[in-house]
């Protein structure tokens, strides 16, 4: 770790607020004092984050770091309340939360959905999805003086129709699903809304994986009950309803995110725009460029060191609870340049690549999957309606009530350039 000075009392702890927001001017504010930083959570519950680039690679990979709640000392203590609003970040049974050969068990389980080979078999699903979105959307808009929600007619469906296929979800439970994750990661929300949510995700999927048990498919959700290790041990109850979970909102939430961010850096870039419109710049690169710029997800919960970190000059105790800081360490100077906070397609991503993605054992196992949606889905969209812009200026739209998720919660969009 960096043996620079200790930094025991940083300045004042940074107050996360619950209720979200753009996060990027505290972010800004905060490296500009260095790459970690103390923090109050909800609930007046003590923190840290690590925000730079360089310092949030090391932390993410280190050997010393966990995800399993255990090494969580305020919750083992017994100062964590049900209901605290990211209990589930720390408690749910899964991949996210799991060490060492658990984790590399659970990993191995969903790996088998997730392989180049059936990533690749799923684009011309993907592709077709895209058009027929497209076409509602582009009805919608009609229906709304030219006028419609990208958001909700076309950023959230696809990933959403995506990962709930690959899981054999049926489209009965979409709508409820997305609305319960979003209160899952919710920031602002209180103890009775977020274990009503949290109960009700659990029966919710309770009866996905009784449903795919009674009528087995080709799924993700029908191998995972089928799995067994080689010594016998079935995939636990509770791992099950946990991985079914964080798969459903990863998969769908942090995709919606990264079009929803995409779209609205591009409408205020139209300059970048044009460059990719013309073939000029791969819809990939926007892609990746996008991930950088404004990550989907902005501070992710959590990761406890198991012994006191130096890392950067401060000091992060031993069972602390991290905020790993992507949107921050998106825009860090000091690892992208003097110009990481300007939207430039054109960037050489490869010298220092981003984080938003994260990093080391827990690199999300999606990301291929969430880089092909988001890339068919903007081609697709700027293909078919090249004028499109935002109906509602950008400062106006209403942010995630999160200082988890990095987005907005609309995205009024009109299709095509008034007439004159």
């Amino acid at each position: 770790m960096n043996e620079s000075p200790v930094n025991t009392a940083a300045d004042q702890p940074h107050r996360f607020d619950p209720a979200g927001g753009c996060p990027h001017a505290d972010n800004a504010r905060l490296l500009s004092r260095g790459a970690v930083t103390h923090a109050v959570l909800p609930g007046d519950v003590q923190g840290m984050a690590v925000l730079g680039h360089d310092a949030l690679k090391e932390f993410l990979a280190h050997p010393d770091v966990a995800k399993n709640a255990e090494h969580f000392a305020a919750l083992q203590a017994g100062e964590i309340p049900d209901g605290w609003p990211l209990k589930t970040f720390a408690t749910v049974q899964g991949m996210t939360t799991a060490d060492g050969a658990d984790h590399r068990r659970l990993r191995s389980l969903m790996g088998k959905a997730f392989t180049p080979r059936r990533v690749a078999e799923l684009q011309p699903r993907i592709t077709a999805l895209t058009t027929d979105l497209l076409d509602g959307l582009d009805q919608a808009a009609a229906a709304g003086d030219g006028i419609a929600d990208l958001r909700k007619h076309f950023a959230l469906p696809l990933p959403m129709g995506v990962i709930c296929e690959l899981l054999g979800v049926d489209a009965e439970y979409h709508d409820r699903l997305h609305h319960l994750s979003n209160q899952i990661v919710a920031t602002d929300i209180g103890p009775q809304e977020a274990m009503a949510a949290n109960k009700e995700m659990v029966e919710v999927l309770g009866a996905v994986a009784a449903a795919r048990a009674a009528n087995p498919g080709d799924d993700l959700t029908t191998a995972l009950i089928a799995a067994r290790e080689e010594n016998g041990d079935r995939l636990s109850p509770h791992e099950l309803l946990g991985t079914l979970m964080l798969t459903i909102i990863a998969g769908h939430e942090t995709t919606l995110n990264l079009i929803t961010n995409a779209v609205r850096a591009l409408c205020t870039h139209r300059d970048q725009l044009a460059l990719a419109v013309a073939g000029k710049v791969a819809w990939a690169d926007v892609v990746e460029e996008t991930l950088r710029w404004d990550s989907p997800v902005s501070y992710f919960p959590f990761r406890y060191p198991t012994r006191d970190l130096t890392l950067d000059g401060t000091v992060i105790p031993q069972g602390t609870p991290v905020l790993a800081g992507y949107s921050a360490a998106g825009r860090d100077k000091q690892a992208h340049g003097p110009d990481a906070d300007r939207f430039d397609i054109t960037r050489d991503n490869t010298t220092t690549r981003h984080l938003s993605l994260g990093h080391g054992a827990h690199f999300c196992m999606g990301a291929p999957l969430a880089r092909m949606e988001a890339t068919i889905a903007l081609e697709q969209l700027f293909s078919r309606f090249p004028d499109l812009d935002l109906a509602t200026p950008e400062p106006e739209l209403p942010r995630h009530a999160s200082f988890v998720g990095n987005s907005v919660q609309k995205l009024p969009v009109r299709l095509r350039a008034p007439r004159p």
